[in-house]
Formats: structure tokens, sequence, C-alpha cells
């Protein structure tokens, strides 16, 4: 490319010096007119008669068009680790009936005890001596549940501690069971009097009516769901009645063994509820002990006791 620019421009020199002054100074001339004249795309330029030369021009490449600015591909990025979130305080909920140890039956009926101490929610609290929460076995797998308290217990706070209550014991021995093996409790956990007014006389003694019963059943609920006892006994017609929820007689009821259902509590494992006559109504009808060693003969079977021998 250098090579033919310099033989071009010594050619061009050579022609100079070979033309007079006087030949130039037309062809001068006439190429300013032609500069300065306005141009036209039509125009057509006359014939030169003089040796123009044109040097070739780089053609310079047409400016591309700028290429689409492409977004920047981000890198895929890991999913966020998914962080632990720390618990929050959590309320400690006491233990469920079923899986509380014996201590710890013991604790809860303790506190429902002092409850029944306390309790005035129905007159019986009003007239009574003292309350009978009921005593035994926190875990015992069998209670004994009656109807109410009567005159020794009201004096002594304790359950089936009269003539009814050392029949019952000779019932229990007969299992082959003892009375600290068992827990034994009422319906009702205040005595109920004929006469409120007169606690000190023998013979006031009548069974709780619906109402008390109504306001009393929750203690005796949460017993049974505290103890867990896989089997109840249930002493005369009013507790039958009102722990199987059946309206129909004693007679009707036992020698055979229900399904118990609670109110107030759900309970955790089932329990199964034979009814039988009362002890004190044993006292008074003894022709009915042996229809009331056949149905606790049916719970020392299911439980697997034997007979004890004489």
């Amino acid at each position: 490319m250098k090579d033919s620019v310099r033989a071009l421009a010594a050619e061009l020199k050579e022609f100079l010096c070979t033309r007079e002054e006087d030949d130039l100074m037309p062809a001068a001339q006439k190429a300013a007119a032609h500069a300065s004249a306005p141009y036209t795309a039509a125009a057509v330029p006359a014939a030169q008669d003089h040796l123009t030369i044109e040097f070739a021009r780089t053609a310079q490449p047409a400016a591309a068009a700028p290429a689409p600015v492409q977004p920047l591909l981000q890198p895929p990025q890991p999913a966020p680790a998914k962080t632990a979130t720390a618990p929050g305080p959590q309320t400690p909920q006491p233990p469920t009936e079923a899986a509380m140890n014996k201590s710890e039956k013991q604790v809860l009926l303790d506190q429902i005890a002092s409850e029944i101490r306390a309790c005035k929610r129905c007159p019986l609290g009003e007239t009574r001596l003292n309350a009978v929460p009921g005593e035994g076995n926190p875990a015992a797998e069998l209670m004994f549940i009656g109807e109410g308290p009567g005159f020794d217990e009201d004096h002594k706070g304790r359950p089936f501690i009269g003539r009814a209550g050392q029949l019952l014991d000779k019932m229990i021995a007969a299992m082959g069971l003892t009375r600290e093996q068992v827990f034994i409790a009422n319906i009702a956990k205040c005595h109920p009097m004929v006469n409120p007014a007169n606690p000190e006389a023998h013979g006031n003694d009548r069974a709780p009516n619906a109402g008390e019963i109504a306001v009393c059943r929750k203690y005796i609920e949460r017993q049974i769901a505290a103890i867990s006892p896989k089997y109840i006994v249930a002493l005369g017609g009013v507790a039958a009645k009102a722990l199987i929820s059946d309206t129909k007689s004693l007679g009707a009821l036992r020698g055979k063994f229900h399904l118990l259902h609670l109110d107030s509590v759900e309970l955790k494992v089932p329990v199964q509820i034979l009814a039988t006559y009362h002890p004190a109504a044993l006292l008074r009808n003894p022709n009915w002990k042996k229809d009331a060693w056949a149905d606790l003969q049916m719970v020392m079977a299911a439980m697997g006791l034997n007979r004890p021998q004489a």
C-alpha cells in the first residue's frame, strides 16, 4: 500500500515539473469555482481537460447495530437453608392419669381431698361434721364406691367404718385383698341427713338426692380418673345408677360388667363397673349375701384372684 502511494506521488511531481504555470491556472480557477458552487445531486460534472487525481478512501465499515444487551445470567442460587426455629417456652403439662406413678396419683388425690373438705357447693356442706373424701391405695386396680357417708363416717371423716364398713372389710378379705390394696369412696362426700339440724342423732341417715349427686359428682369422677382402676364395684342402687347412668333396678344392673363412662373427665384406659348390694342392705337382708358373693367372684375371676384358703 505504501509503495503504491510513493509511486503515485512521484508521477505527480514529474507531471507538475513538466507543466507551465499558465497551463495550470485555468484548471485551478475552474476547480475553485466548482468547489464554491452549490452542490446539486443532479449536476453533471463538465469534461475535464486536466488530470484529476483522487486518492481512494478506505471504506469505513458500517457501524454495527448495537447488540441487544443480554441480562447477566445469575448463577443459580442455593435455596436458603431452613433454619430451625427455636421453640417457644412450653407450658409444662401435668402427666396424664394413665402415665402417673403412685406418688403422683397420691399428690393429685390429696389435692382433690382438700377441695372436698373446703366445698360448700350444696347444703350438705353446711350441715356436715366432716367431709369424707375416701381412702386407700392410689394405684388400686379395684375401687368400691358407695352412696354417701353415715353417722360414723361423718364423725370420723373416713369411709365405711361403721357396721356396714366392717362387713365390707370382710367381703374384701374374702376376695383375698385388704382394705389398703383397694380404694373406698362414696358418690356424695358429705353426710345426707333426714334432720340436718341434729347431726348427733343416730338413724338420721338418708340417700343423697339427684341434685346433691350432680353437685358432688365431679369429685368421684376425678378420683376415678386419677386412680385409673381396672374395675369398680358399685355398692347399692344409688351408686350403681349414678355411675352406670341407667335407671334400671339394681337387680337388672347386677350380674354383669358395664363399661364406665364419666361426664366431667375422660378416662385414659377402659374401666369396667359391676353393681352389687350395699353392705348396709346385706345387714338388713342376709339372704342377699349369696348373690353379693357371686358378684364379687365375677370380679375375682376378671382380676385373676384366687379365693383365699380357709
